[in-house]
């Protein structure tokens, strides 16, 4: 009986070790199959908020307000507002890259990178998606260089290139001080975001060049007509509302005709543009405006300018003009020019008459004999 006894207990220890492993097994699976739901949620909601992301950036086309949306949806639904998420975008005159949009989770930490580093410049060259989960075991990159760098302290990283036909407009990036921070799903959805920006991006320039071939001579690149009356309008209200005066200077070449006569009008374009740029680097400092009136015509706007102070300046205006040499076929030629000076309120009470009082003053040194300037 004994024996029997306990024989039917060693039967039952092994009949409740095994339900106990059937237990484990499935509380294991459960837990996987929980896991798994989990995930497919989070990714059911990451992927859920691509729509809204995709109406935000379509009714934007600010520069501004699009990368700050690219950067903000990165940091919050891939980055989970941990580590540092980075937009840079390309110069498109130096061809280097430029920071233009962080968010950090330490706002104390400063990005020293500003024209990127050698990750960023990888995925420039390579025009493709990168992602490091441990740089202490990816050999693409030289650790002893980046420490060398002094860049803060990254340890994974995803970046995918904002990319446009056959150029590459920027980089969306992420990166964390902590290993294994990213995976492929984030790399994936990273990389929708970078398209998404693409195209956004593309379209913000696009509507910037726009405008400002909307307000810029073709030729001379300074402000048009129409533009530069605008802003005429607008420096005489804040001059009113400042009680400060505001000058204007019309400029005119002495015998422009002669030049297209003698060298053509391509020699015409050529004198135009010569003097337009010496306008911007001489008055770069003055906080000017300048415009071009028509023709061999010119106007600037001196805000916060007194007649004393305008008049010295155009003098000096006049004299670099003078001395600036002009290349013509070979040959070394100079050009004068006359100059109109009005000064608001002492000569005028609004912008039209201040117009009328510079181009009188301009005839008036083209009367004396031009290359002068000549005030009302």
């Amino acid at each position: 009986m004994v024996k029997r006894y306990s024989y039917k207990g060693t039967s039952s220890n092994l009949i409740l070790q095994d339900i106990q492993g059937k237990i484990n097994i499935l509380t294991e699976e459960n837990s996987r199959e929980n896991e798994k739901a989990s995930y497919l949620q989070e990714k059911i909601k990451r992927y859920g908020n691509l729509k809204d992301i995709i109406e935000a950036l379509n009714q934007q086309l600010d520069l501004e307000a699009i990368t700050e949306k690219l950067v903000e949806s990165a940091f919050s639904f891939i980055g989970q507002r941990k580590g540092v998420c980075v937009i840079y975008l390309v110069d498109s005159l130096t061809q280097r890259l430029k920071l233009v949009k962080t968010k950090k989770e330490n706002d104390r930490l400063v990005i020293k990178a500003k024209e990127g580093d050698i990750f960023d410049l990888w995925v420039l060259r390579h025009g493709s998606p990168l992602l490091i989960e441990d740089i202490k075991k990816d050999f693409r990159f030289d650790l002893e260089k980046l420490r060398s760098l002094d860049i803060r302290p990254i340890s994974s990283l995803i970046s995918a290139p904002f990319l446009a036909k056959d150029r590459i407009l920027g980089i969306l990036r992420l990166d964390s001080p902590e290993p294994f921070s990213y995976t492929q799903d984030d790399l994936r959805f990273l990389v929708v975001l970078s398209d998404l920006g693409a195209v956004a991006i593309e379209n913000s320039q696009l509507f910037a060049d726009m405008q400002n071939l909307a307000v810029h001579d073709d030729l001379t690149k300074l402000y048009t007509k129409g533009y530069f009356l605008e802003k005429l309008k607008q420096e005489i209200k804040w001059a009113i509302r400042k009680d400060n005066p505001v000058s204007l200077l019309i400029l005119d070449i002495d015998y422009f005709k002669h030049y297209n006569d003698k060298f053509g009008h391509t020699a015409g374009d050529i004198v135009l543009k010569e003097l337009s740029q010496n306008l911007l680097m001489s008055l770069k400092e003055a906080n000017s405006i300048i415009g071009r009136f028509g023709g061999e015509e010119f106007a600037v706007i001196l805000p916060n300018f007194d007649k004393k102070k305008a008049l010295v300046i155009s003098e000096q205006i006049r004299q670099i003009i003078e001395e600036m040499k002009i290349i013509l076929r070979n040959q070394i030629t100079r050009i004068t020019i006359s100059v109109g000076l009005s000064t608001f309120p002492e000569d005028a009470k609004d912008e039209d008459e201040l117009i009328i009082k510079a181009d009188q003053a301009m005839y008036k040194a083209k009367q004396k004999g031009r290359n002068r300037v000549c005030t009302t």
